[in-house]
């Protein structure tokens, strides 16, 4: 757990609830928090969904690592620890959304086991929804969107996640999407169904 630094803070209340806000949207907040390897699909995947959920109503917004890095959390690296600070923050970020009644879809490789146990605890059971994107190491390395893997394989790149740092898969993931096997629309429709499964898009 980070420890609290300033001191003198105390949390405020808010005149409205989230209760409040959720019978305003029509629907519950939550975080689906997509993992996976680089080039599963995990952004590809959670813009589809918001794209879907935005048509039909829903309070939605995305948040991808590569933007978070290059605005809140710019002065994070990819060591270990940053990882973990990197997902803490986006932890609670995610969890202001939330409270609002807004469904939030993080998009982030989040490597770490632990780095996501400590954001469950941050959002909540029940608000909490991680969602593996299942790709083998084979077919990311074969999408390769952004070079990263030729990189990494010839050492420009250290401490890549599937080649010279690990990936911690989820054991027991509320969601598990694979997409080895399949595209991005039906990958998409999985979600939603998943949301209504668990009544997610009704107040």
């Amino acid at each position: 757990m980070t420890e609290q630094k300033a001191t003198n803070v105390a949390w405020h209340e808010h005149n409205v609830t989230t209760t409040e806000r959720t019978k305003l949207n029509g629907h519950k907040g939550a975080v689906l928090w997509f993992t996976g390897l680089s080039g599963c699909g995990k952004s590809t995947i959670a813009n589809a969904v918001d794209r879907l959920l935005h048509d039909r109503g829903i309070h939605t917004y995305v948040l991808d690592g590569d933007n978070i890095r290059l605005g809140l959390n710019k002065n994070l690296s990819f060591s270990p620890d940053d990882r973990t600070e990197n997902i803490r923050r986006i932890g609670e970020v995610a969890k202001l959304f939330a409270d609002s009644a807004t469904i939030v879809l993080t998009a982030f490789i989040s490597p770490y086991k632990a780095d996501r146990a400590q954001v469950r605890g941050i959002i909540g059971e029940g608000m909490f929804h991680e969602v593996l994107v299942d790709a083998s190491l084979e077919t990311c390395e074969r999408r390769d969107p952004k070079g990263l893997y030729k990189k990494a394989r010839t050492g420009e790149i250290k401490g890549f996640t599937g080649i010279d740092a690990p990936y911690e898969a989820p054991e027991a993931p509320e969601l598990t999407l694979d997409s080895d096997k399949k595209g991005i629309e039906e990958l998409a429709n999985e979600v939603i169904a998943h949301l209504e499964a668990n009544g997610l898009l009704s107040a």
